[in-house]
């Protein structure tokens, strides 16, 4: 048994639409294929007695204890791999339990996919769930312990924390798209111009003189105090003469904490003499030069979160302590503690575990305590020096006593400061009273303050404070995505999606799309290359200047790595046709098919998703989209769009010389394809498919008729603009077509177009790729020798797999099989052939070369346009 690749689905994907987060894991069991679970002696008892959590797995048995009454009867053990990634990762913290085993094409090879929380920890399952498998098998030692702990660190190495991760949540649950930036916890919400971005608690609004303010806490005393709030009085030291001397004026108890300190590092509380004194300062010191010492004020550790001016939670924060039972020493005691359920690794529960640690011994010592020290029951001892959740404290819930004079102040201190989520520290005896009353002061103002203590308290009510925030960089009726169109199919996309961003921009839109040649924002590449996948739709959707998305979106990125965004308004599917087939166990159309709808299962269900009605696949799920359906087609008398006419429904159709919106019987014309540029006088009925796509779906947005127009006018095809896609170079006696057709229906597409041209001799160059199957290669062989009179084939770039002899031989075998007698000759080389064919060219030759790499054709060839230019200059 052995993993042949392992990859990560990050967005909608061919399993699930709503499950954006799976690993799929391709498997192949080898030998194990014929050795079901039933057939492994004592397989069941030892998986039991290994995991036996998974008495919950119901499976498909649906009843508790299912999944091992299916391992008694006999499963495959990409099952049972699926199972334990899924509870590992469950014990380990992260709740799963979407799973999917099926077998490929190939004999004993599956696809083994189940959800993730988080990315690396889910790769890590997958991979440990093999080596669990195969320790059963062998009845091997696999210390489960282990893999649980190593799963829990890198979930705690990787997560969002949990005020970022509450941040995120509350966005979801608004329907918010949200992308990491990074491994951080920087975060952005919405897309291009609508984004927000914040980290941690800190957001994009978040003031940056207000936070150094908060940062430097004798300066936020200063203006506390000049603005009649209470602070302790103290003052800055640098060395042990200015400790004594502020000792000397405040007096004892003190707090010694570093000016630039924060989440309580270097902080000593409560110093009652001078030894502890100088010991607090050293520990500051590391952290800060400048130290504050301060009059401790006795009485509780109080946080209050104001966000967006306005006091949304208080919590009493306690550090963490033990309480003795006058039996157990204290290490029994923080060990017993410790198996509080609510308690966990990192932020993995409501509580953290206590570890004992330097503050922690240093503070048992003060007490002349160690951990082998039995304390009296009932006796608190405390753990830790600062109240931090993440360090063993607890929180109790008091937002709803805090009187209304502190709310005001908290809230005027927010303003003064200048944060928009302020985290404000308070030490009294309660907030039922007024400061003034209490003999209460401010300690500290928090520039990120975590949320984690009011989300989830150890006593009274949880606090959704991750709401306001949410509201405040959205308020209501504030956009928070962009329009996103998305272009898929197997030919027609690149142009599709060129033609409607250039319909986009046309109507003032800051457009950013992407194509097999490029990313663009405007008519500017920022990024070259094939950039249909989900890496460069981020790119688009985290600029902050676009307010336009159009996505070509190929199969390859959807298979990598699902789609780049979760919905989108418009989906378009131009056609699906042969291509690629074979690859990555999609192995016919109907595979494809499944591909394919994935943009359409994640079109919105108010937005549109456009079909080829003269595509028999696409039609096959026109009733099955969770969206509403529109349909083009270049016959008026499709019998769809006849169908649709009846029902009153919306088409877009070719008819008598137009580009023709329909609904029910109702036209209306968007223009003559002749006028439309970009299909060659009405020559190349393909490209008419493609004007008709995006017409459509620019109509379905809701541009006006008469703007969709004048933007088809002024779309003028070209090498820059248009690159590879129908680009025809004229010479003083002949002509050069480079086109990107590299499968059938681009090769018929061409010769519908060739049909059109007048010429005394017709050169085809062409060449086989390598990765697709016989057939197709012979099939474009055929056209190629029905179109041309002469045939060069050149060998392909990348021959993924074969020789150039195998792959020439397929295409000659298609030629001859074409029913005309073509000549051909073969030259390796594709610029070579380009020459040569320039060469022999005569009066009224039309040169067609079919090229994997555009830049390289079409730059020869603007050369040798320059150079004849030159040379009739001369003349």
């Amino acid at each position: 048994m052995k993993i042949e690749k392992i990859q990560a689905l990050r967005g909608p994907n061919i399993w699930s639409i709503r499950r954006k987060k799976l690993i799929q894991m391709r498997l192949d069991l080898e030998e194990l294929e014929n050795f079901p679970t039933n057939k492994i002696d004592g397989f069941r008892e030892r998986i039991e007695r290994l995991i036996p959590s998974l008495i919950t797995h119901r499976c498909s048995e649906g009843t508790r204890g299912g999944f091992f009454h299916r391992v008694e009867t006999g499963t495959w053990m990409g099952h049972v791999i699926e199972h334990i990634a899924l509870e590992i990762q469950t014990l380990a913290g992260m709740d799963t339990g979407f799973g999917r085993t099926r077998e490929t094409k190939t004999p004993g090879v599956y696809n083994v996919v189940f959800d993730y929380i988080e990315e690396n920890a889910g790769i890590y399952a997958a991979e440990q769930a093999v080596e669990i498998a195969i320790a059963l098998i062998e009845n091997k030692e696999y210390d489960i312990n282990f893999c649980i702990q190593k799963l829990k660190e890198i979930r705690e190495r990787v997560r969002l924390g949990p005020s970022t991760g509450s941040i995120v949540e509350e966005a979801v649950s608004r329907k918010i798209p949200w992308i990491r930036l990074g491994s951080n916890s920087l975060v952005q919400l919405g897309y291009g111009v609508n984004q927000q971005r914040f980290q941690a608690t800190i957001t994009g609004n978040t003031s940056s003189i207000a936070v150094d303010i908060a940062c430097n806490k004798e300066l936020t005393k200063r203006m506390l105090h000049d603005a009649a709030i209470p602070v302790p009085i103290g003052d800055i030291v640098v060395d042990e003469d200015d400790l004594q001397n502020v000792i000397k004026k405040i007096g004892y108890p003190i707090v010694i904490k570093p000016l630039d300190g924060n989440h309580g590092k270097g902080s000593s509380i409560n110093v009652n003499d001078w030894v502890s004194s100088v010991t607090g300062l050293e520990h500051a010191q590391k952290y800060s030069r400048k130290v504050i010492v301060e009059k401790y004020i006795t009485g509780y550790d109080f946080r209050v979160l104001v966000i967006n001016n306005k006091m949304v939670a208080a919590a009493r924060r306690v550090p963490a302590h033990v309480v003795g039972d006058g039996e157990s020493n204290l290490e029994k005691l923080i060990e017993k503690e410790n198996q509080d359920p609510r308690r966990g690794y990192g932020h993995e529960n409501v509580l953290t575990e206590i570890n004992v640690d330097k503050d922690t011994l240093e503070l048992l010592e003060k007490l002349q305590y160690t951990l082998q020290t039995i304390p009296q029951r009932g006796e608190v001892v405390y753990l830790k020096s600062t109240a931090n959740l993440s360090t063993g404290g607890t929180s109790i819930d008091v937002t709803d006593m805090v009187h209304p004079e502190n709310i005001t102040m908290a809230e005027r201190i927010s303003k003064i400061i200048g944060l928009d989520v302020c985290g404000i520290d308070i030490m009294a005896e309660n907030l039922t009273q007024p400061l003034k009353e209490s003999g209460g002061a401010i300690i500290e103002v928090n520039a990120a303050p975590g949320f984690r203590m009011h989300l989830a308290p150890s006593e009274g009510l949880p606090r959704n404070v991750a709401a306001p925030v949410v509201d405040m960089l959205y308020p209501q009726g504030k956009p928070f995505t962009i329009p996103i169109i998305a272009v898929t199919g197997t030919n027609g996309k690149t142009t599709t999606t060129r033609l409607i961003s250039h319909i986009v921009k046309s109507n003032g839109y800051r457009v950013g799309f992407t194509t097999s040649d490029g990313i663009y924002i405007q008519n500017t590449m920022l990024t070259k290359g094939d950039t249909t996948g989900p890496i460069s739709a981020e790119f688009i959707l985290k600029d902050p200047t676009v307010e336009f998305a159009v996505l070509e979106t190929a199969r390859g990125g959807i298979l990598r790595s699902g789609l780049g965004f979760g919905q989108c308004d418009i989906g378009v599917l131009t056609n699906i046709k042969e291509d690629h087939l074979g690859m990555n166990d999609i192995h016919s159309l109907k595979d494809l098919t499944r591909v394919k709808r994935v943009v359409l299962d994640s079109v919105k269900k108010s937005g549109w998703s456009v079909l080829n009605a003269e595509d028999e696949f696409s039609m096959r799920i026109i009733n099955d989209l969770p969206s509403n359906v529109a349909i083009f087609s270049l016959d008026e008398n499709n019998e769809y769009i006849k169908k649709f006419a009846k029902e009153g429904r919306t088409t877009c159709v070719y008819e008598e010389g137009y580009v023709t919106i329909k609904k029910g019987d109702w036209k209306i014309r968007i223009g003559k394809v002749k006028d439309f540029p970009i299909t060659m006088e009405g020559k190349a009925k393909f490209m008419i498919d493609n004007v008709l796509a995006a017409s459509l779906a620019c109509y379905l947005y809701g541009f006006e008729i008469e703007d969709i127009s004048n933007s088809l006018r002024t779309f003028i095809p070209s090498a820059q603009l248009t690159p590879g896609r129908l680009n025809v170079f004229n010479f003083k006696n002949f002509k050069v077509l480079i086109d990107f057709a590299h499968n059938p229906a681009g090769y018929e597409a061409i010769e519908d177009y060739l049909k059109n041209v007048e010429s005394t001799k017709k050169i085809g160059i062409i060449s086989g790729v390598g990765d697709r199957r016989d057939e197709d290669i012979r099939l474009c062989g055929k056209i190629a020798g029905r179109m041309f009179d002469h045939i060069i084939i050149r060998n392909e770039k990348h021959l993924r797999g074969r020789t150039e002899d195998e792959i020439n031989g397929l295409i000659i075998d298609g030629m001859q099989s074409s029913g005309k007698d073509v000549s051909y000759e073969i030259i390796p080389k594709e610029i070579d052939a380009l020459k040569h064919a320039m060469g022999m060219a005569e009066e009224g030759t039309f040169i067609t070369a079919l090229s994997d790499v555009i830049s390289n054709a079409i730059d020869l060839v603007q050369e040798y346009q320059a150079r004849e230019l030159l040379e009739d200059d001369r003349i």
